[in-house]
């Protein structure tokens, strides 16, 4: 647990796939604190928060939970069991987090789904089986309070900021913003389609990044990686990084129809193994459907077969 200005502490735990590590932020109020994500639920729970709560000088009293993905969300239910606080999430975003971990066969109807947009029956076959084994560390909290943009979470302004997540939840105070995974320092956050969710999450993110650079933050505490020292400069970054990203999926279409699979392949390459392809084939998808929208790109197909064109 580092001790960060404003008295703001933050936890970090580790997690056993991709980034190898979460932030999760204690808030200080009159009150107690505001714990801010909670982790993946990973076994042990007690004995990972037993030392912080010892060490804290008053108690946990609300958990806010940025966006519903499994390593901010999925350890809802332990946190709030060993402190008794209440939760609190994006009424959208929360939403979305039964529809998705609460049902046993998200990762079938996601397979299914990448199928349409050309994943290889192989690689589906891998994702197929993936709500079974990550079940047991998605204990997110059930029937938080719901939260909206404009609402005030002890002296912090909740802000929407949807692109990562549809219902992405930032906190913004004295110019500081507890950034999620809205707004990384080292890498770029991903942005994917996913089956129902928004129609045009890169679109989503952009207005969100335009609207970090107008709102001026002087510091962002992101989900992983280091503090951002200066998110406006960041935000641009990541927006001009989406420009680059748009050109080059455009760049991969043809006046030939291409599945979103392949150009995925020529997007990130071919050695991904089946989650990484599931991230790279979302992100793509994310890209085209702007393309679309942008007039640069068009689409055919319904159902079993989705491809795309140069426009």
């Amino acid at each position: 647990m580092d001790e960060l200005p404003g008295g703001i502490r933050r936890l970090t735990f580790p997690l056993p796939l991709g980034i190898r590590h979460v932030h999760c932020y204690l808030l200080p109020g009159d009150d107690g604190w505001t714990l801010v994500d909670t982790g993946l639920g990973l076994p042990d729970a007690a004995a990972r928060w037993e030392p912080v709560l010892r060490e804290l000088d008053a108690p946990i009293v609300r958990i806010l939970v940025t966006h519903f993905h499994p390593d901010h969300a999925g350890g809802g239910e332990d946190a709030q069991a060993l402190t008794e606080a209440r939760a609190l999430q994006g009424e959208h975003d929360y939403e979305q987090c039964v529809r998705v971990w609460g049902s046993a066969d998200w990762s079938e109807r996601l397979a299914d789904y990448l199928r349409t947009h050309g994943l290889p029956e192989t690689v589906a076959r891998e994702l197929r089986h993936e709500s079974r084994t990550f079940a047991p560390f998605i204990r997110f909290a059930r029937d938080p309070e719901p939260l909206h943009e404009g609402n005030d979470v002890d002296g912090w302004r909740v802000l929407e900021l949807p692109g990562h997540a549809d219902g992405h939840l930032c906190l913004l105070r004295d110019g500081v913003l507890v950034a999620g995974d809205h707004l990384l320092g080292v890498i770029t956050p991903t942005v994917g389609l996913y089956p129902d969710s928004r129609p045009d999450p890169l679109a989503d993110y952009q207005a969100s990044l335009q609207r970090t650079i107008e709102l001026a933050p002087t510091l962002a505490l992101p989900g992983h990686g280091d503090p951002v020292a200066d998110p406006v400069t960041r935000a641009r970054e990541i927006l001009e990084h989406h420009v680059r990203r748009l050109d080059e999926t455009a760049a991969a279409l043809s006046a030939g129809p291409r599945s979103a699979y392949e150009v995925s392949l020529t997007l990130f390459g071919s050695s991904l193994d089946a989650s990484g392809r599931r991230f790279a084939l979302a992100e793509t998808l994310a890209h085209l459907e702007r393309l679309v929208r942008e007039g640069r790109a068009g689409r055919s197909g319904n159902g079993g077969n989705v491809s795309y064109t140069a426009a």
